[in-house]
């Protein structure tokens, strides 16, 4: 069994901010796979379909951004499942709009969702999906306060339109992390891919 996890705020005053793009992500492999709801509580929603003979998870957690990770603690105790059995889907506005960059462990970057999972796994061999969301507006200097207001705020007009072809690029490398591993998906889709140059 594997387990993708998007990283995002409940309720609508957040669905389309940068830094709900985990949210979104996995609500694109839920309509993508029709994948039907498992089970839910004030931790989690959970929905369940199978690729490549893999029965998959796709999970929101509930408990708001700096929480994340005592959802992400019971799913894996729940079904019995290793750091190494799950995909961290959230964002990073360090990254361009497009890039995607795939990592099998590391430190959390910043990023308190990532930091709650660490923090209640006490692990940091846990892959993760960074889904980049900087854009135009990203404020040159990156305080806290200016940073929060950034990750909240919603994404462009162009950013919009290419918004579909991002989640549809998501989508693909989770498919890959799941049919061929962590090594070849980091080869094929750790890019921009609105952009001729790679990400480094």
């Amino acid at each position: 069994m594997k387990c993708i996890v998007g990283l995002g705020n409940p309720g609508n005053r957040y669905r389309f901010t940068r830094h709900n793009i985990g949210f979104l992500a996995v609500e694109f492999l839920i309509d993508t796979f029709k994948a039907k709801h498992s089970e839910g509580n004030s931790l989690y929603e959970c929905y369940q379909t199978s690729l490549a003979q893999e029965s998959v998870l796709l999970v929101m957690p509930q408990t708001y951004m700096n929480n994340s990770g005592m959802a992400v603690r019971e799913i894996l105790q729940k079904h019995e499942l290793s750091a190494a059995d799950i995909l961290i889907l959230y964002d990073d506005f360090q990254l361009p709009f497009g890039t995607l960059r795939l990592r099998p462990k590391g430190s959390d970057g910043g990023h308190n969702g990532l930091s709650s999972i660490i923090y209640h796994l006490e692990n940091d061999l846990v892959p993760r999906l960074r889904i980049g969301v900087g854009g135009k507006t990203v404020p040159v200097e990156h305080t806290h306060e200016l940073m929060a207001d950034y990750v909240l705020s919603r994404f462009d007009t162009d950013e919009e339109k290419l918004l579909p072809q991002l989640l549809n690029h998501t989508h693909d490398a989770c498919v890959s992390w799941i049919e061929t591993g962590i090594q070849k998906t980091m080869n094929h889709y750790n890019r921009n891919f609105f952009t001729s140059t790679n990400a480094e």
